[in-house]
């Protein structure tokens, strides 16, 4: 039978990831093995290796790299390609994709963040409330809402991030996150934060929702996962979370396409995770061939 490892956080990562993993052993069954990303041990024996719930990978960045250059040099088989999962790792994505004409919330990168590139970037951006970040992030660690007279937090002096507009559809509309499975549309929900946070994820007091995807998140999405696939050459991918969020004329902006370790939220899918699993096993089905 084939035999399928997904990459977990390490033991001692606080985050529960008790639901997705029941999503996982629902689909797999007993032909499923969990191996923590930072220490998976050999994984040779697998015919396909998920890093699905490598959660807090932003903490160990030189790890995380380094177990992506082992299971490359390995040639171990990987749903999404190792190329891949290395590009997306750093939100300077979001240049080639915003330069390869996908509609993207507008991005500043700074290599050493200061006081004077904050108020530069207040100027460039016209906005005076920004959101900063590393570029290498999870989870919202290291993420900041800035407002027009706050000081740059002393964790982000000097150091690599990048800076955004705060959008103020984040809290009035939500973030909205489309779900694709071997290119192919599955459904969506919107995330909210909670009063007077910026912040969608539930350890923050979000929310999520199921929703009807409109036809124009559609279009972005399928925008970015075309644009990723000329920049990669990587074809379909066998799973993609895009999230998007409205600008101030109600147009749809990528905020980020997360082909690593995303939350998949099958349970506001209708058919429960069929479609992942049978993208899943397509994957099996090519590497048998």
């Amino acid at each position: 039978m084939p035999q399928i490892a997904i990459l977990t956080p390490a033991p001692d990562y606080w985050e529960n990831w008790s639901l997705p993993r029941a999503h996982y052993e629902r689909l797999f069954g007993p032909d499923l093995a969990f191996r923590p990303w930072t220490d998976p041990g050999d994984l040779s024996g697998f015919d396909l290796v998920l890093p699905l719930l490598s959660w807090g990978y932003q903490r160990d960045v030189a790890g995380w790299f380094a177990l992506l250059d082992r299971l490359e040099a390995e040639g171990l088989p990987l749903a999404n390609p190792a190329k891949l999962l290395r590009w997306n790792s750093d939100k300077a994505y979001l240049a080639e994709l915003s330069a390869a004409g996908v509609a993207t919330v507008p991005t500043l990168f700074r290599e050493s963040m200061s006081d004077a590139a904050l108020a530069s970037a207040r100027e460039i951006l016209e906005s005076q409330r920004l959101v900063v970040k590393p570029p290498i992030s999870g989870g919202a660690d290291g993420t900041y809402l800035i407002g027009p007279s706050d000081p740059l937090p002393a964790e982000a002096l000097g150091q690599r991030m990048l800076v955004q507009p705060f959008l103020p559809a984040i809290a009035e509309d939500g973030e909205y996150s489309l779900f694709y499975f071997g290119g192919t549309y599955s459904h969506a929900i919107s995330k909210h934060p909670a009063k007077g946070d910026f912040r969608v994820q539930e350890q923050f007091g979000g929310i999520e929702r199921g929703i009807d995807a409109p036809a124009d998140a559609k279009a972005l999405a399928e925008t970015a996962l075309a644009a990723t696939d000329r920049l990669l050459g990587c074809g379909p991918l066998t799973y993609a979370r895009i999230d998007m969020v409205r600008d101030g004329e109600g147009a749809f902006r990528l905020m980020e396409l997360e082909a690593i370790e995303p939350s998949l939220f099958l349970h506001f899918a209708a058919d429960e995770g069929a479609l992942f699993a049978q993208a899943v096993r397509g994957q099996l089905s090519m590497k048998a061939d």
